[in-house]
């Protein structure tokens, strides 16, 4: 069926203002952003249908002519996922290793069935709300997105509670890559304390400082 001319103007000028919030957004928009406009979500699936847009996942979606940064996708799945252990080593630049499976941490008893379903990859950690909450920091992924990932100091004592899980190539480099770029004695000892490693991290500062 032919639109009428008003259809057709009324979709370019929604179509601006969708991609108007992807261009503040790192390339996605979400239902919630499209409502807080003033559009209706329906004016979504037409664009969809013509390939203009790409539906992510449940009330996400990105730009057809632009590829979706697969960390802030996440992260708009969940706010309580920050990116932990070696996705936050390689995000940090402490490895030169592109993750093939992500890591994030969440709060225990937080419900991630929704999101392990869309992302199979993804290995989840689960800690108290209090540390949960110890570090967390934001920096640019590779693409440009600002993401949420746990500071140095946190990945470090993460490192050494888990040693018997890690990749040693993995943790010899982070360790050295830590230690030797200069390091906040002060933050990762009151971290140690609380992860109940500080102890080993003092002598870690022994031989690697």
């Amino acid at each position: 069926m032919k639109l009428l001319e008003s259809e057709v103007t009324h979709m370019d000028t929604s179509y601006k203002i969708i991609k108007d919030i992807a261009e503040t957004s790192d390339g996605i928009i979400t239902t919630k952003q499209v409502e807080d406009s003033g559009l209706s979500r329906t004016v979504l699936k037409p664009y969809v249908d013509d390939g203009l847009l790409v539906k992510e996942s449940q009330g996400i979606y990105s730009l057809s002519d632009t590829i979706a940064d697969k960390y802030k996708l996440i992260q708009i799945r969940s706010e309580k996922a920050i990116f932990s252990y070696g996705t936050a080593l390689y995000l940090l630049g402490m490895s030169d290793r592109v993750p093939h499976n992500i890591d994030v941490t969440v709060p225990q008893g937080y419900n991630v069935s929704r999101i392990k379903k869309d992302y199979p990859s993804i290995r989840f950690h689960y800690v108290k709300k209090e540390l949960w909450e110890l570090g967390i920091t934001s920096i640019q992924s590779p693409m440009g997105a600002t993401v949420r990932v746990y500071d140095k100091e946190r990945c470090i004592c993460d490192l050494i509670r888990d040693k018997k899980d890690m990749d040693m190539q993995l943790y010899t480099q982070a360790l050295k890559e830590y230690f030797k770029a200069g390091s906040s004695m002060r933050k990762i000892l009151k971290y140690g304390k609380k992860f109940g490693v500080e102890e080993k991290l003092r002598t870690y500062i022994e031989v690697l400082s």
